[in-house]
């Protein structure tokens, strides 16, 4: 079995174009013709048709808890599980340095890649077939979806990924405010005793520039 027919092995479909297979897999790194075009496109696709399951799955929820859901799903972490499932790791196509510092099995490439594998499919074959494959490799994921814990706040995964982890509490501090009374812009820092790194995000509340702060801390912390 050739690399192309493993791989359509492992995604349960065939490429018409290798092409545009062969892009998916390719990482900038390695050559000026990758994945990143078919990652926006992916990206874009994917959260449709996981906004779409969930509208119909849920007739119930209102558009917040809808939209944490599909938050869920489709953050980095979990799509690098899923990339990790079908094993798109061995595949990806890196530059040496790429390769050697760990990159196959980095979360944030693995999950690029399924978001250019799903571009890919969608070109290859139109909105059907893509359709078909996102939801057949997400469905452990989506059945998952049934209680109140499938669908927190970004703040609340955030502290119960560094408990799990044995990190202390994160600290949200407001650095900046800005705008009329009636418009203000809220912009905060949220920090984590042992990392480096410093997280900001604004909004138009406290809550939601925190919100958007942890989930920062979330994705980069799940690329480690």
């Amino acid at each position: 079995m050739d690399e192309h027919d493993y791989i359509s092995s492992r995604l349960q479909y065939r490429f018409n174009n290798l092409n545009l297979l062969e892009q998916a897999l390719t990482h900038r790194s390695r050559s000026a013709a990758n994945y990143e075009r078919l990652e926006f496109l992916g990206d874009s696709i994917l959260g449709f048709f996981v906004a779409e399951w969930l509208y119909h799955r849920f007739p119930e929820l209102t558009e917040g808890k809808l939209s944490r859901m599909r938050a869920a799903i489709v953050r980095k972490d979990t799509l690098a599980r899923v990339a990790r499932d079908l094993e798109l790791g061995q595949a990806l196509i890196l530059g040496e340095g790429e390769s050697k510092s760990g990159g196959h099995e980095r979360n944030s490439i693995l999950a690029d890649t399924l978001e250019a594998i799903t571009g890919a499919i969608f070109l290859d074959s139109g909105l059907d077939a893509c359709k078909e494959f996102v939801l057949r490799v997400f469905r452990p994921h989506l059945d998952q979806l049934r209680s109140e814990t499938a669908y927190k706040d970004a703040k609340s995964r955030l502290q119960e990924y560094l408990q799990k982890h044995g990190l202390p509490v994160p600290i949200y501090t407001i650095v900046n405010v800005s705008g009329e009374p009636h418009l203000q812009v809220f912009e905060v820092q949220c920090e984590i005793e042992g990392v480096e790194q410093v997280f900001t995000a604004t909004g138009t509340s406290r809550r939601s520039a925190e919100q958007s702060a942890a989930e920062q801390a979330i994705d980069a912390m799940s690329e480690v």
